[in-house]
């Protein structure tokens, strides 16, 4: 590994892609701190990422854990050069039984809490410096039961071109990544029970021209991209990391 100058900020960057993403970029010779929201995700990304990396508590849907966030990495690296803004969460309901704190949820970690991550973030960015959202193709695709967690990230989506725009003048650019079906630890998390999450598997796989669902380290390698220099003139863009979803017929 050969150090750089580069400093990476990743938020849910304590399992799947995030964690993914941690470990490459860290191979790569950056530095990375990542954020995760429980404590017991914490200790276990600790035991899973090289020691340099540094691993951090933090609620996605708080500003005042974003600006902590943005402290620590300060007073960590002194300037950043990107951040990968992919913390997030999927929960499923009929519209007949979406409850309003679902909803909220929903809302205030997957599109409140990036926007807000980036605010705290961008006063240790300069020119050159590179931004990733996670969105995730349930924005574009639909799948029932998805419609509120669809919204969220969807919300997040329509901030891209404009964040892009805004920021370019500063030389920083501003992407997203939209993961299709990646074999990760987010379907446990949202309520559905194993046979169901297995079934959920299986059919993500038979609808994919490729025939399986993708894994986090093949979204983290696009994202390392997004965020280096190689794609230095790329902004304002969704990359979708998808296994041919959709082209299907």
């Amino acid at each position: 590994m050969t150090k750089t100058d580069q400093a990476v900020v990743i938020t849910g960057g304590t399992s799947g892609i995030g964690l993914a993403t941690a470990g490459l970029l860290h191979e790569q010779g950056v530095s990375v701190m990542v954020t995760g929201r429980t404590e017991e995700s914490v200790a276990r990304a600790r035991t899973q990422l090289p020691a340099e990396v540094i691993v951090t508590r933090a609620d996605a849907a708080s500003v005042e854990d974003n600006t902590r966030v943005a402290r620590e990495a300060e007073a960590a690296f002194g300037s950043l050069t990107g951040a990968f803004l992919n913390a997030g969460i999927m929960e499923s309901a009929p519209v007949e039984s979406m409850s309003e704190d679902t909803w909220e949820r929903l809302f205030a970690i997957n599109a409140k809490g990036p926007f807000f991550a980036l605010q705290k973030l961008l006063p240790l960015m300069g020119e050159g410096a590179s931004v990733v959202f996670t969105v995730g193709i349930g924005a574009r695709r639909g799948m029932p039961g998805g419609s509120a967690a669809a919204g969220s990230r969807g919300a997040l989506l329509t901030m891209i071109p404009s964040l892009a725009v805004e920021l370019a003048p500063r030389g920083i650019r501003v992407n997203a990544v939209s993961p299709g079906p990646i074999d990760t630890p987010i379907l446990a998390k949202s309520g559905m029970g194993p046979e169901q999450i297995a079934a959920v598997k299986q059919s993500f796989a038979d609808a994919l021209p490729l025939r399986r669902m993708g894994r986090p380290e093949e979204v983290a390698e696009t994202v390392a991209f997004l965020l280096s220099q190689r794609s230095s003139f790329i902004t304002g863009e969704d990359i979708l990391v998808g296994g041919g979803a959709g082209l299907n017929v």
